[in-house]
């Protein structure tokens, strides 16, 4: 018996409306569903009337949990991977069983869909020819000023995920240390209370400073403006 496919399944950042045919044909005919989180996955499952056994797969799952899903792969069953939201390996842990998937010949097949992250350069009308995606930036002061620090003089378009509970804190930084430029703020992308904001890191810093707003945000930052360019 020859071994089972690792489908990459991208699945909606919001609205459920948002799944691709062939992702649901795929989540029907898989054996097992390795989710990000299984309370958010089942609501997707259960809105599409799909009844698959689940196994959560997250940051803080043990190496255990790879093992076995590695094993299953290699008994020929299939496996879809899903985040809690959009495209899997992208700012999430499930870059690690596809590398186990690879490291072990097994075979892994993208589900392409919904992405914050493509969805929020589509409409920010900056340069997505040429971007550098950080995803989160570090949670450490030193090492997220450090970072900052060594791509504030390359010439893209930036974007970034950015949690909710920092967001004040962080245009402060970004204003700070890569000045005055550009940005399209995305909040809460595809749900009810989406929010697209075209304005500059000055005044957002003036807007949000003391304020941490809910909800999942993707900052798309311009690149440097030429009359700071020495």
């Amino acid at each position: 018996m020859g071994s089972g496919t690792l489908f990459v399944c991208a699945t909606p950042i919001g609205n459920l409306k948002d799944i691709t045919l062939r992702c649901l044909e795929t989540l029907k005919k898989v054996d097992l569903i390795a989710a990000e989180d299984t309370r958010v996955t089942l609501k997707l499952l259960s809105h599409y009337g799909i009844r698959k056994p689940l196994i959560s797969f997250h940051k803080y799952s043990k190496k255990s949990r790879a093992d076995y899903l590695i094993r299953q792969l290699q008994q020929g069953k299939d496996v879809a991977l899903v985040t809690s939201a959009g495209t899997p390996a992208v700012s999430d842990p499930g870059a690690l069983l596809v590398r186990r998937a690879l490291k072990s010949s097994i075979p892994v097949c993208p589900i392409p869909g919904p992405s914050a992250l493509t969805a929020a350069v589509s409409v920010s009308g900056m340069d997505g020819q040429r971007f550098l995606f950080l995803g989160f930036l570090p949670k450490k002061k030193g090492e997220r000023r450090s970072l900052l620090k060594q791509i504030q003089d390359l010439p893209f378009t930036i974007v970034l995920y950015v949690s909710p509970h920092r967001f004040g804190q962080m245009i402060d930084e970004l204003r700070e240390i890569l000045g005055n430029r550009d940005v399209t703020v995305c909040h809460e992308l595809t749900k009810w209370h989406e929010k697209v904001d075209h304005t500059n890191l000055n005044d957002l810093a003036q807007r949000w400073s003391d304020a941490d707003p809910k909800g999942e945000i993707t900052l798309v930052i311009g690149q440097k403006r030429s009359d700071e360019i020495p």
